[in-house]
């Protein structure tokens, strides 16, 4: 059974969509191949209007007509034309990709927001910074003396206990005691836990 032909212009055959719609319901490729090149222009014409990126219209183009080939039977020529049919399909296969696309890209967004670390204040840090050396200077100048020089010693010049108590002239073991005794105070003065 051959197509039904009739002029579309001047001296341009056009199918009859109805009948190789109908031949496509049956299986035949070749009226497919027929349907294809009659409708796949303004498919892809609607598709890239919606989409507006050519290599995703032609995706969806080939979806499109792949969908065609296995719904073929759902068609209803008393409900309208077949270009129309075909072009609705197109339509929401365009606007289903436009919709996923930007699904995927709430989604990333989404993603990117919630893994966003605050950029770093560098002028916060300072400021903290200076307030933390601040409040240890106010706290060690409430040490005694000699609890002041042993840690100074020990934790700012890098001295040892022997040579703390060396320099100080004082004990070993007191020198450990003052040290110790001086940490406490400032660890309750920073407000530092045990």
């Amino acid at each position: 059974m051959s197509a039904v032909v009739h002029l579309a212009g001047p001296g341009r055959p056009s199918p009859d969509l109805k009948e190789l719609l109908a031949r496509v319901t049956r299986g035949d490729q070749e009226a497919f191949s027929a349907l294809y090149d009659a409708v796949a222009g303004p498919v892809l014409g609607l598709v890239r209007r919606v989409l507006r990126d050519p290599a995703q219209s032609e995706e969806v183009v080939q979806e499109v007509m792949l969908e065609v080939w296995r719904t073929a039977a759902r068609y209803r020529a008393e409900r309208g034309e077949v270009m129309p049919w075909v072009l609705t399909i197109a339509h929401r296969r365009a606007v289903d990709r436009v919709r996923s696309a930007q699904a995927a890209a709430d989604r990333d967004q989404r993603v990117a927001e919630a893994s966003h670390t605050p950029a770093f204040d560098e002028v916060a840090e300072q400021v903290e910074g200076r307030l933390e050396r601040e409040q240890v200077r106010r706290c060690m100048r409430m040490l005694t003396e000699l609890q002041r020089e042993a840690l100074t010693l020990a934790y700012y010049r890098g001295y040892t206990y022997p040579q703390v108590a060396e320099v100080l002239g004082a004990p070993l073991g007191t020198i450990k005691t003052r040290m110790r005794d001086g940490l406490i105070r400032l660890r309750d003065c920073l407000g530092v836990g045990a």
